[in-house]
Order: C-alpha cells, then sequence, then structure tokens
C-alpha cells in the first residue's frame, strides 16, 4: 500500500494533535447538553472513534449508512442504507463525517435530521473540508483540515474499499487509481 502513496498530507501526530483541539470546542460546546453523535460511515470510523475518546461528556452514538461514491467521483445521488433515523427528540444532534466536497452527502443528511421530529440542534463536524465548488452550499461547524482537490486515502478514507487502515492520510498516485480500477472492472473476452 506504501507504494500507491504519491505523498503523505497528514501524518499520524499532526491528526491527533489536531483531534485535540476538536475535542476540546465541541466539548466547551456542548457541556451540561444532552448531545447524540451520528457517526456516517465507512469512512469516518476512525476518525469518530478517536475523537470521541477525547470528549469527556456523557453523549449517546448512532450511526448512519451513507453512499454516494463510485471509484473516485461521486455518482450524485444519495443513498441512505437504513429506512429509520436514530430517535433524536429533545437531542442535540452532531453529524461526524470524514470529508466535505461536493456537499451533497452531508447537505441531505442534514435536511434530514433537521427535519426530523424533536432535534434542539444540528451542527456538522468534518475531519477534511476538500476546497472545491460544491454541488449544494453547505459549511461544516467544525473541520479538521482544509485541503486542496486532491483524492487522499488513508485514515479511514478509502479508494474501491482500500487503503482505510493507512495511520495517516496520503494522496493516491494517478497509476494506483488506475491499477484497482482495473482490477475491480470485469474484463470480458470476445469469444
Amino acid at each position: 500500500m506504501q507504494a500507491d502513496i504519491e505523498s503523505i498530507l497528514l501524518d499520524e501526530s499532526t491528526l491527533l494533535a489536531r483531534l485535540d483541539d476538536m475535542a476540546a470546542a465541541i466539548t466547551r460546546d456542548y457541556v451540561g447538553k444532552d448531545l447524540t453523535v451520528i457517526a456516517i460511515l465507512n469512512g469516518s470510523f476512525i476518525f469518530v472513534a478517536d475523537l470521541l475518546r477525547r470528549i469527556p461528556l456523557p453523549l449517546q452514538v448512532d450511526c448512519l449508512s451513507v453512499a454516494s461514491y463510485h471509484g473516485s467521483r461521486s455518482t450524485g445521488t444519495i443513498h441512505f442504507r437504513q429506512t429509520n433515523l436514530p430517535a433524536v427528540a429533545g437531542r442535540h444532534v452532531l453529524i461526524l463525517d470524514d470529508i466535505l466536497d461536493s456537499g451533497l452527502t452531508l447537505h441531505s443528511i442534514v435536511e434530514k435530521f433537521q427535519s426530523a421530529p424533536g432535534a434542539l440542534s444540528v451542527k456538522t463536524c468534518v475531519l477534511l473540508d476538500k476546497k472545491v465548488s460544491r454541488a449544494k452550499e453547505v459549511s461544516a461547524d467544525y473541520v479538521g483540515f482544509e485541503i486542496a482537490n486532491q483524492f487522499v486515502v488513508g485514515y479511514g478514507l478509502d479508494f474501491m474499499e482500500r487503503y482505510r487502515n493507512l495511520p495517516y492520510i496520503g494522496v493516491l498516485k494517478p497509476e494506483a487509481i488506475e491499477r484497482t480500477t482495473a482490477l475491480a472492472t470485469p474484463q470480458f473476452s470476445e469469444d
């Protein structure tokens, strides 16, 4: 896997130091409030685990599985993999996601929770905010890092379900994208 990485954008110690700062801000903002954290799977699971261990508040955690990517591109369609949203009546909701890119996923999720019965507030937190023009205007309330328009993997982020387990965030080499895409694309013979 290491050979497929063009460069390391954020190393492990940089990531963890930033999580300390984010956790302190979230703790300050939610002390004394009933908080439900919604983790967006699969990409955010490492970020969520590391961040939540730094927040010394009583909170509830739930997960939401959403798909919008095929390979390295957004499909433009958000697919919610479960039909029921977690119950959030009388609670403050903090949605945690790995990356804010096109804005489609986060916008759709925020809309769903804002229309859910009884949520006291809905805020968002992303590890990465990619500086691109967005399909939907949305911004995160808490941001770990702003990054350029590069395809990144590691620390939970994947390319075709690979590279999630890298302990850092790196830029994937174009030839690694091509090779992985070719492996996943069925090859047909002309018999």
